[in-house]
């Protein structure tokens, strides 16, 4: 079944584009290494290592290894509870700021009575980057690597029902680019150009109520797409992630997924996989892909002037997926 949808916030217009006789068989999902307490995974670094943020701390992976410990000691990042997303440095610099964000650095949000952003160097070494309001839980974060945002660090917080944007320079400098927004937590991430109406715009994703929306640089928000999968606290829409070009026949994604004891789903404490012969059949450049907190139902999403919606994979019964969908791409 395929829809197209698209609108502005409170409207949404949906139209049956065709039924199958018979749905065809989506990919799955695997449980590929063990890492206990995951919550996100980005990249890649230059050096080709994916990053593993856990409760425990960060990780550097390379495919056919194992998670090996990074930042840690006493000038590192020890972890925290929540979910401590991260985003990686996209090397850019940022206009009107006189510096730069650099290549590899983590930035990792930090829940709380006092939240934050924390900056980890490509050596270990963690700075303070940014605070947030007090009494606001951080959650998302992504690098802006189209340019829509100037190229800065995009942190959402919550409280009351409504979401609040930041956009960081690479000082810590930051600026609210929208205010009293529907909520998007886990994985956010700024469109390609080629994303139709919603290029440039950050995308999230709300479990509550299953929708996907596009917060502008302007202070727009947007509805893109009704996901059209179950909705609620711990079961809906969550991880987040785009296409990105020149794939080869070997690439891959990944995905968290938390062990969850007491939430609909419990989870594996795993990187998750969707195989190269999965996103070699069923996902092209450029779209947007989303995955459910429970059993990680994944969708892919191609907009132009209107927006269609498939599913493409799904993770196994039990899977509690949270933050990025990241893409590593091999030839």
């Amino acid at each position: 079944m395929r829809w197209r949808i698209g609108g502005a916030l409170g409207l949404a217009a949906i139209v049956l584009a065709g039924v199958a006789a018979a749905a065809p068989a989506v990919g799955a999902w695997r449980p590929l290494v063990s890492a206990p307490g995951i919550v996100d995974v980005v990249g890649p670094r230059a050096d080709g290592r994916l990053v593993i943020a856990s409760r425990s701390g960060l990780f550097l992976w390379r495919p056919g290894g194992a998670p090996v410990p990074f930042a840690r000691g006493p000038q590192g990042y020890p972890g925290a509870g929540g979910e401590p997303y991260i985003a990686l440095g996209s090397g850019r610099a940022v206009r009107n700021a006189g510096c730069s964000f650099r290549r590899d650095d983590v930035f990792v949000l930090i829940p709380g009575s006092t939240p934050a952003v924390l900056r980890v160097d490509r050596n270990g070494r963690s700075h303070p980057f940014a605070t947030l309001p007090a009494g606001t839980f951080p959650s998302g974060i992504a690098s802006d690597r189209v340019g829509s945002f100037g190229y800065r660090l995009l942190v959402m917080t919550t409280a009351s029902g409504k979401a609040t944007l930041y956009a960081f320079d690479c000082r810590g400098r930051g600026r609210s680019i929208v205010a009293g927004a529907p909520v998007a937590e886990g994985g956010l991430a700024v469109a390609p150009r080629t994303f139709g109406r919603f290029s440039g715009a950050l995308i999230g994703a709300d479990e509550a109520s299953g929708r996907v929306y596009a917060y502008g640089p302007g202070g727009r928000t947007r509805i893109v797409v009704e996901s059209g999968v179950p909705a609620g606290g711990d079961i809906g829409v969550e991880a987040v992630g785009f296409v990105p070009p020149g794939l080869g026949r070997r690439s891959t994604a990944y995905l968290a997924d938390l062990g969850s004891p007491g939430s609909p789903t419990s989870g594996s404490d795993s990187l998750l996989v969707l195989p190269a012969a999965v996103v070699r059949t069923r996902l092209h450049a450029g779209e947007l892909v989303v995955a459910t907190e429970a059993g990680a139902k994944t969708l892919a999403v191609r907009c132009r002037r209107v927006c269609a919606i498939r599913r493409v994979a799904d993770g196994p019964a039990t899977a509690h997926a949270e933050g990025h969908i990241t893409f590593l791409p091999k030839r």
